[in-house]
């Protein structure tokens, strides 16, 4: 497949598509009906479908009865643990093998011409970016991942949670489901940019960032704090008219919905003439610049806060003219703190 029919590459074997990113039409005014239209199937397909479609299939085989949750036990939590574990190794691992061990698109539709696994750095665990994310994922990111899911849990077992059933609010928890993407954008955007501060970019944050190139292993290496605030994302499901399967699909979205924006990749091709689009691209131009695209285009949140890089060149102007503006500031702050010292 051409890839070069969609974006060019660069010296350096960087692919940038030839489009720019666009945000959602969701929160447009005036309403574009139209655009909301064609969006909509977008929305749902493949990625929110294939998440909420795993919560499902978790209350049905995996999750114990209320009966058992309602006392916090060894048993069943280390089950779910383990549930975790195994799912992540598949649904993780299957993008690695495909794109980055078999490498079976060779190069095609990826944004950074290098692979992780050629390039050695003392930023990571064993200087390897792969097993220092592997080793995150599973040590932090599974763990806290399955904490976050008991708790709620046994929350829902004992009536601390609201908890409404299908047959009785259909259109209440319909409404819920159509939100969880939205919640999920809404609560990413504040923990992240509260972790892009200073004091928390130092210590948490940066463990995150030290994959500069991104690739599926990269998506839950992360700090523990960050894990917690992450998967937290949860916790609006305690105050919100809902169930526990749409609890389970808010964490799926996070835990498994990691994945799309971390591939590396912006069309993952199945077939010989198939392509599923990632999405990526605005979250590689976050790890790329480290101070744009915050959140994930489906609230223009980035945009109102000035943030927004679509990946053209009237975005990379902007976000040099914002990078030369703090800059000056700084230096003028220097400057007064010098002149202040002086004087003393």
């Amino acid at each position: 497949m051409d890839d070069l029919k969609y974006g060019t590459r660069n010296k350096r074997g960087d692919w940038a598509p030839n489009q720019p990113i666009e945000t959602a039409p969701l929160f447009a005014f005036p309403p574009r009906l139209l655009a909301l239209a064609k969006w909509l199937p977008h929305y749902f397909f493949p990625w929110n479908a294939i998440f909420a479609a795993s919560a499902v299939a978790y209350w049905a085989w995996v999750i114990p009865p209320v009966e058992t949750m309602q006392t916090l036990g060894i048993g069943w939590i280390a089950w779910l643990y383990v549930v975790n574990a195994v799912c992540v190794f598949l649904f993780y691992g299957a993008f690695e093998l495909h794109l980055y061990v078999l490498k079976r698109q060779k190069n095609r539709f990826k944004y950074n011409g290098k692979f992780p696994a050629e390039q050695k750095s003392k930023a990571f665990w064993f200087e390897s970016q792969n097993l220092d994310n592997v080793l995150r994922t599973f040590l932090s990111g599974v763990t806290i991942w399955t904490a976050v899911e008991v708790c709620m849990l046994f929350a829902y077992a004992n009536g601390y949670a609201p908890w409404l059933t299908f047959a009785e609010n259909p259109w209440t928890l319909a409404l819920v489901a159509l939100v969880v993407p939205v919640i999920h954008e809404f609560h990413f955007f504040c923990i992240h940019r509260l972790i892009h501060t200073p004091l928390l970019y130092k210590w948490v944050h940066s463990v995150h960032h030290n994959s500069v190139n991104p690739s599926p292993w990269s998506s839950l290496s992360m700090h523990p704090v960050e894990h917690l605030l992450y998967f937290g994302t949860a916790f609006y499901h305690l105050i919100l008219p809902s169930n526990p399967i749409l609890m389970l699909y808010q964490l799926h979205y996070a835990g498994f919905g990691a994945i799309p924006g971390h591939v590396g990749f912006d069309k993952v091709e199945v077939g010989e003439e198939t392509l599923v689009d990632s999405h990526a691209y605005a979250h590689y131009l976050h790890h790329k610049y480290f101070e744009v695209n915050y959140g994930d285009a489906l609230i223009p949140l980035d945009r109102w806060f000035g943030t927004w890089h679509d990946g053209s060149a009237d975005g990379e102007a902007r976000m040099q003219e914002r990078y030369r503006k703090r800059k000056e500031k700084l230096a003028a702050r220097k400057a007064r703190n010098t002149i202040g010292e002086a004087a003393e």
